[in-house]
């Protein structure tokens, strides 16, 4: 079986030659980037599975760099950053990341953050000897699980990995309710924590994909002290 390789993107030596350090005892290949521009050049060079991006790079930073890479691919996205507020996490997320760990960190925890988005990833992406996955439409959205597309009101939408994830599951279960830690476990693949507000913020930004507002009945409902569902 080919190795899985790992983009480490970061303008410190020092913590990029500790990050691969950690990767390379648990079997991966890793390539490192100093800036944002190389980092995209090793993704068009070699077969990336993951890359982990600081967000502070020279010549394009970690959000310009995500924007390129979810253009054209599905890789998990780690940012591994000093930035560390609130609105920075929410900020790497909508961009398209999978996941957001702050400097400084523990390297076996951002090991253990890899080997679950890297599960994740896989198992989405291993090859189905039964029949292929059914084509979900349910209230003017069209998801093709194989190519993962969508299309809205005859409109194709741009989504992130998790954002598709997350419309595929809840809209392959109509009027089901999907509790916040449920959403979590099954698309995150990771034991949830009081406190953690991802779920709500990719829903947030899938309901602006979908055209959804305040003012409209939207597709994906809250329901209060439970979570979430999809009406159509």
């Amino acid at each position: 079986m080919e190795r899985i390789t790992i983009l480490i993107a970061d303008d410190e030596a020092e913590i990029a030659d500790l990050v691969e350090l950690h990767l390379i005892k648990q079997g991966y290949h890793c390539i490192k980037a100093k800036d944002g521009q190389e980092a995209l050049d090793a993704i068009l060079k070699h077969p990336i599975q993951l890359a982990i991006l600081d967000i502070m790079m020279p010549k394009l930073d970690g959000y310009e760099v995500t924007r390129q890479i979810r253009d054209k691919h599905h890789m998990p996205i780690i940012f591994l950053s000093a930035k560390s507020s609130d609105l920075d996490k929410i900020t790497g997320l909508v961009q398209g990341a999978d996941d957001y760990m702050t400097k400084p960190f523990n390297p076996m925890e951002l090991v253990a953050r890899v080997n679950a988005q890297l599960r994740r990833s896989l198992q989405f992406n291993r090859p189905v000897e039964a029949d292929k996955p059914t084509v979900v439409e349910v209230g003017g959205v069209v998801i093709h699980p194989e190519e993962r597309t969508v299309i809205v009101d005859g409109l194709p939408v741009n989504l992130t990995p998790k954002e598709f994830d997350i419309l595929h599951l809840l809209a392959s279960h109509p009027k089901k309710v999907f509790s916040t830690e449920n959403i979590f476990q099954q698309i995150w693949g990771e034991a949830y924590y009081t406190g953690n507000n991802t779920v709500m913020v990719h829903i947030r930004t899938l309901r602006k994909k979908l055209g959804e507002d305040w003012n409209k009945n939207k597709r994906i409902k809250t329901v209060w002290g439970v979570g979430y569902s999809f009406d159509g």
